[in-house]
């Protein structure tokens, strides 16, 4: 086992930092100096054309002016997802609603029409549902070839099972998944965490919330932000705990959240989860972002159990031993060596955070190194690590969006409306801000939460898309020019699960390797498109090798760029097919 100076300084300061500060975790930081600009062009230009596309109904979540609970602020994920597997993505926008109950709102099913354009299939689709939503996860429960959905709520969550026919049908309680008293479900990810493939389910549970209860604004000592009296939480509120399902194979599932050890895991608020292989053993492991208190790493033991291994890990804290509003995940390979790495978001004056992976499931935090340290300004919530141009390195993407009303009147320097971020990977582990020259929709200001990154148009590049609160989402069409090549890999699980989550693509093209899993959820509390993509540069070809998620290997040559191929398990490719701009 290896201990750095970090790990021993993080186990003193551990249980010291539930203790510290305000309701929020924040560390008043300064920028790091920003070193001078590449003066690279980027190549990808992003627009919002969500109205356009007819993304028109707004997402409904608290006041719009004062808030008076922490319930009002925290927002909800989205989904790009091939409901109907036509081929093309289409969106699934969560919403709130208001503590007076109007305006109504709803999530909303948007179905793609392959032109630019998007339709309103809530009502046919069985989706019509009012309260407080949280998070989504997309993924094959039942092993029939289409994706269904599970939905965290304060209140009640819900497992949806799409019916093949355009429609979804509510079997909570019939899967066993209904819970007596009302729980604040946040992030949530289907995991085939035994590899028998069936998909089972991690959900995470943010805080006990009861109205009733909670302190006004300013009535307790978590109930402040920079001397300024706001709504309380998340500290001095009673934290959740984790809860796990084991997937029956009959379409139940079992609780097994006391057996398999993840409620043992107690004292954080948790937010996004991501399921992923991130010690290389060929199981998946459970990440989840906590807000304000040290975040939560679940090693799967290979035996139908987990630890807690957070803090041995090098990701319950920063550098400093501190805990941090962990928000927002991005899992990827940002460095090129094979391994996952982990991109997590946080409030106000502080830092993201990065943490590069050693391949043995020990992280080190590079986020000064990394120039990503000159950026505090904005509280940072949905996030992707994703290629935007295409160059073959993945760069880094979030939404930001502040949640005090009270101290955007007071203090300017914090309005609630914010800019989106782009990192651009520069090679060597080093990434540089872009906002001005990455075009119009990363320029403009809203108060985002979630956001999802997928090919809507079929053209080659990642678009994104984007929850704002209050107002109609975001979808950032990315117009890339002179752009690199690409390749996308859609799996089909056989002996695995069907949606292959879990499943890793290790990809070498150009002198370069990059690996990528197929992720349940990720971002803040959303779902990104199944099909991996990978930019290649100027390679013209990759090869690609494959881990399913039961441990099964194929490896594919010389697949040719600037396609998408379907592979499926022990069959290799079955189709492809080539986008046009």
């Amino acid at each position: 086992m290896r201990w750095t100076r970090r790990q021993f300084a993080s186990l003193i300061a551990l249980p010291l930092a539930r203790l510290r500060g305000q309701g929020i975790s924040t560390r008043n930081v300064p920028p790091s100096p920003r070193g001078k600009p590449s003066g690279l062009p980027f190549a990808a230009q992003f627009t919002d054309v969500g109205k356009a596309a007819g993304l028109r109904a707004p997402v409904i979540y608290g006041e719009t002016g004062r808030k008076t609970y922490i319930l009002e602020t925290v927002g909800c994920g989205a989904a790009f997802l091939d409901y109907d597997n036509d081929g093309w993505l289409d969106i699934l926008i969560l919403s709130g609603t208001r503590l007076n109950g109007a305006p109504e709102a709803t999530n909303c099913l948007y179905k793609n029409n392959r032109d630019g354009t998007f339709v309103d299939v809530t009502e046919k689709a069985g989706l019509h549902r009012t309260g407080w939503a949280s998070a989504v996860a997309v993924g094959d429960y039942n092993n029939d070839g289409l994706d269904d959905l599970f939905i965290t709520y304060w209140g009640q969550n819900v497992l949806y099972r799409n019916n093949g026919d355009g429609t979804f049908t509510d079997v909570t309680k019939a899967a066993g998944l209904l819970h007596e008293k009302t729980r604040w479900g946040s992030g949530c990810t289907f995991i085939d965490y035994d590899r028998n493939g069936l998909l089972d389910l991690f959900v995470g549970n943010y805080l006990e919330f009861d109205p009733k209860t909670v302190p006004a604004p300013g009535g307790d000592s978590y109930c402040n932000w920079k001397g300024i009296p706001v709504h309380c939480g998340p500290r001095g509120l009673p934290p959740g705990t984790p809860s796990l399902y084991r997937n029956n194979g009959d379409g139940t599932f079992t609780d097994v959240s006391i057996p398999s050890g993840v409620a043992k895991a107690k004292g954080s608020y948790m937010m996004t989860a991501v399921a992923a292989d991130f010690d290389n053993d060929g199981w998946p492991d459970i990440y989840v972002a906590c807000d304000s208190t040290p975040s939560f790493l679940f090693r799967n033991n290979r035996n139908g159990t987990f630890t807690e291994a957070g803090l041995i890990s090098g990701v319950a804290l920063n550098e400093d031993g501190n805990p941090q509003a962990g928000m927002g995940l991005a899992v990827g390979d940002y460095n090129l060596d094979g391994n996952l790495d982990i991109f997590k978001t946080h409030f106000s004056d502080d830092t993201s955070i990065l943490y590069r992976n050693d391949g043995k499931g020990f992280f080190d935090d590079v986020t000064s190194l990394s120039g990503i340290g000159v950026e505090t300004r904005f509280a940072g919530w949905g996030t992707g690590m994703v290629d935007l141009d295409n160059d073959g390195q993945p760069d880094l993407f979030l939404v930001t969006g502040n949640v005090f009303p009270e101290v955007a009147e007071q203090l300017p320097r914090y309005p609630m409306s914010t800019p989106r971020v782009i990192f651009r990977n520069l090679g060597g582990g080093r990434f540089e801000e872009l906002i001005e020259p990455a075009g119009p929709g990363i320029r403009e200001t809203h108060c985002s939460r979630g956001c999802a990154f997928g090919d809507f148009d079929n053209d080659g590049d990642m678009d994104i898309l984007a929850i704002n609160l209050n107002e109609p989402p975001s979808l950032l069409r990315n117009d890339l020019s002179g752009g690199g090549h690409w390749l996308k890999v859609k799996l089909i699980g056989v002996k695995s699960n069907r949606s292959a989550i879990g499943a890793r693509v290790t990809a070498r093209y150009g002198g370069r390797i990059q690996a990528q899993e197929v992720l349940s959820q990720s971002s803040f509390y959303s779902v990104n498109d199944f099909r991996l993509h990978f930019g290649l540069g100027s390679a013209v070809a990759a090869d690609l090798d494959i881990r399913w998620p039961n441990g099964n290997r194929e490896a594919l040559a010389k697949v040719a760029a600037d396609q998408l191929v379907v592979v499926r398990e022990g069959a290799g490719i079955v189709r492809s097919e080539k986008f046009g701009k």
